[in-house]
């Protein structure tokens, strides 16, 4: 009987979604890991951070997603961005940065493993100069999405934004009308209404929680603001 291979420690995980972390000196992230870092399994769901609240850590994924929003966890929300393995969370950077409140908040969407670095690691780390590029290379693409987000709130219609978001989701789409509204930052019933408009067109079919694409070149004119007919 062969031994079995031994697991991968932290170090090497997390350098495996984040070459960056890779690359830093074995020394200082070995450090860090040991001594400013915690590793958090949380269920679909959970909320990790707090629009409003001060900023408590550098989150890094090792599996799963965050969905990140603006709004009230009880009402209307306008999602901005989703963090996967290998992304990092621009309202955490900039709550660090500028020792300033989260302007959002995020919950788990999935099953999530992360690494939640404290201020002094993320301090520690960004003081290389590999990290910190890969910091402000993803805080730049990040902020270019927020710029085409706004862009897309203030000038286009609800339903072409509806549309889009569709399309983007692929086919079938296993989410409730609510889900849409979050994404949309709007309510249910709008949404619903849209939907249904859509079904009347031979756009779509829905199901519960169930929505199947059958006209998937309508929906794209109309995402683009051409005529759908």
């Amino acid at each position: 009987m062969t031994d079995a291979p031994p697991s991968p420690s932290l170090a090497d995980r997390l350098g495996q979604a984040y070459p960056a972390v890779a690359a830093l000196p074995a020394e200082l992230r070995d450090q860090v890991l040991a001594t400013q870092a915690m590793v958090l399994t949380v269920p679909p769901g959970t909320p990790l951070f707090e629009e409003g609240a001060p900023c408590q850590g550098f989150p890094m994924l090792l599996s799963g997603e965050v969905r990140v929003a603006r709004g009230s966890q009880g009402g209307r929300s306008l999602e901005l961005y989703r963090v996967t393995p290998g992304e990092l969370c621009v309202a955490s950077t900039a709550g660090l940065f500028g020792q300033s409140p989260l302007v959002a908040h995020g919950s788990a969407t999935q099953p999530t493993e992360l690494v939640v670095l404290s201020r002094a690691g993320f301090e520690f780390w960004v003081v290389d100069p590999g990290f910190r590029r890969f910091v402000f290379g993803v805080f730049g693409d990040r902020l270019a999405d927020l710029m085409g987000l706004a862009e897309a709130v203030a000038f286009q219609r609800l339903d072409q934004r509806l549309a889009a978001a569709l399309l983007g989701h692929g086919s079938p789409l296993l989410v409730t009308h609510q889900t849409l509204a979050d994404e949309l930052g709007t309510v249910r019933e709008i949404v619903t209404r849209l939907l249904k408009r859509f079904e009347r067109a031979g756009w779509l079919s829905l199901g519960r929680e169930r929505i199947e694409l059958l006209d998937a070149p309508a929906l794209r004119r109309l995402a683009a603001g051409q005529s759908a007919e």
